[in-house]
């Protein structure tokens, strides 16, 4: 399977810390990519530098085969890459459709893609003209995801989206995840294991700057002893 995104020898410094020491993997087209580590191990760096928000020292982002290293973020949006932090990156003062209109082209709906949104978080649809900040923690994460895939987008980087769910908002979104990945490819940050598990088809973990593993999430969901060594921890619950 070819790759969408390939990270070649990335090194990231954010002021005098080096973050990233010469990461390198693969995402390959389609589906869910998960990165996992533990906190603080790079991972959050390596979206921010895909994303062009941190510049890398050395090495190559690829993006369809084109180095996007020395791109700006807006730039890199424009090819159809689009990325959910771990913050959401929504506006509290502004309504559910101000949020959505700012990232659509224009500012207009195509009413089709607008009606597969709503199809997937129907809370959208009904606080459509309600203040963000006043949403559910649940209703903020929807509209960050929804404001992602309001366009059509070859890839998306989503940073820690079940971060404080409820379990049966977590159920609802490994729903939603898998219809927008039957379109377009993930990169998943994520520390729930149980949401990861049931949607990433790949995975790349992350330790201390540095890529420790790489394979399919199937083997390493069946292989606790490689969990415990590669995470320090057994992922079996959740």
């Amino acid at each position: 399977m070819s790759a969408i995104l390939r990270l070649d020898g990335v090194h990231t410094d954010i002021a005098q810390y080096h973050i990233l020491h010469g990461v390198s993997f693969d995402v390959p087209e389609g589906g869910v990519h998960v990165l996992l580590g533990r906190n603080g191990a790079g991972k959050t760096t390596t979206l921010r530098t895909i994303m062009g928000l941190w510049r890398a020292t050395r090495g190559a982002v690829l993006f369809r085969g084109r180095d996007i290293t020395g791109l700006h973020t807006s730039d890199i949006a424009r090819l159809g890459v689009a990325y959910v932090p771990e913050n959401m990156g929504i506006f509290g003062g502004l309504t559910v459709e101000e949020n959505m209109r700012l990232a659509t082209a224009g500012g207009r709906f195509d009413e089709a893609r607008l009606g597969r949104v709503f199809a997937l978080f129907p809370a959208l649809e009904t606080f459509w003209k309600k203040q963000a900040f006043a949403l559910s923690g649940g209703q903020k994460q929807m509209l960050a995801i929804a404001r992602a895939i309001i366009e059509p987008r070859d890839l998306i980087l989503i940073d820690e989206p079940t971060k404080g769910l409820a379990p049966a908002i977590i159920r609802n979104m490994i729903a939603a995840f898998r219809e927008i990945a039957a379109e377009t490819t993930i990169l998943l940050v994520e520390q729930n294991f149980h949401f990861a598990r049931a949607l990433g088809k790949g995975v790349t973990v992350i330790d201390d700057g540095r890529i420790t593993h790489q394979g399919s999430m199937a083997e390493l969901a069946a292989d606790e002893a490689l969990q415990t060594r590669l995470l320090s921890l057994s992922m079996e619950a959740g």
